[in-house]
């Protein structure tokens, strides 16, 4: 069932809402047209009400420009989540992964009352240089391959330069998303993701005032550059818990979403209210 309420600034906001319960409010990562987390949110779906977000970057219904590069602001996204938390009526569990996990850190930031506690999975916050690396460079590239109309290479550039994928895994990455439609369409949306987490910068300092219980969650086979950012998160978050998943990667939530899913549950169960 498709959940909608406005934001701050008169967007409508569109949610997947599934089951009955006390909230959890979930923000997928890049790529995600609001269908990535279903694995977890069915398997939560029993004792909760999950919603996941069909997040602003990712609505095509909302871009001007898809080839010139139209990106919405983080802050704009986290007051999209926040409109979904006050609307579910109670304080949320807040599940963020990669991207869509700073969205979650900002909602956090800007109103913490709106939450009882947060999983925040391996998320891509700036911690030190830009994303794009220096000047932008690598989104000129991948925005160039996709003025040529090579989205498949526009996401190797991504995959390889920001991701950290080794160049063979992320060529096959990038071709696998040009050959399905769905993420073919969302190539533009993932390079201004991109753009605005870098415009956000470096926000270490703000989410070290962040009091509400946070797991910050990992795999050990990610990318090492996301595990520095969770050691950074970790040194300024100090009362957060560090849960690293052996054996997993990035993708831990589509391969393994049983372990993601108890995660989440064991937190809710922590700092919700008893089920009745």
């Amino acid at each position: 069932m498709m959940f909608t309420t406005v934001s701050a600034d008169g967007t409508e906001v569109r949610a997947y809402d599934d089951g009955q319960g006390p909230p959890i409010v979930m923000v997928g990562p890049g790529l995600d047209d609001g269908t990535r987390l279903q694995k977890v949110a069915t398997l939560l779906s029993g004792r909760f009400r999950v919603l996941r977000l069909h997040r602003r970057q990712y609505r095509l219904d909302l871009k001007t420009d898809l080839r010139q590069g139209s990106p919405c602001s983080v802050a704009e996204e986290a007051e999209d989540v926040l409109a979904v938390a006050r609307a579910a009526g109670s304080p949320a569990v807040l599940y963020g992964h990669s991207s869509g996990a700073v969205v979650a850190l900002e909602a956090l930031v800007a109103s913490p009352s709106s939450f009882a506690g947060a999983v925040i999975f391996e998320p891509a916050a700036v911690t030190g240089p830009p994303l794009a690396s220096a000047g932008g460079e690598v989104l000129e590239r991948a925005r160039a391959a996709m003025e040529a109309g090579r989205p498949g290479q526009a996401m190797t550039i991504f995959m390889r330069d920001t991701v950290g994928l080794p160049d063979l895994q992320a060529r096959l990455a990038g071709r696998l998303t040009a050959l399905v439609p769905r993420y073919r369409r969302l190539v533009p949306c993932q390079l201004d993701d991109l753009e605005a987490l870098d415009r956000l910068g470096v926000r270490l300092g703000a989410y070290a005032t962040i009091e509400v219980p946070v797991i910050l969650l990992g795999g050990d086979r990610s990318p090492a550059h996301l595990v520095e950012r969770l050691d950074a998160l970790q040194r300024v978050m100090p009362s957060a818990e560090r849960v690293v998943m052996r054996g997993r990667d990035h993708g831990a939530d589509l391969k393994h979403p049983a372990q993601v899913a108890r995660i989440v549950q064991d937190l809710a169960g922590r700092v919700l209210p008893p089920i009745l």
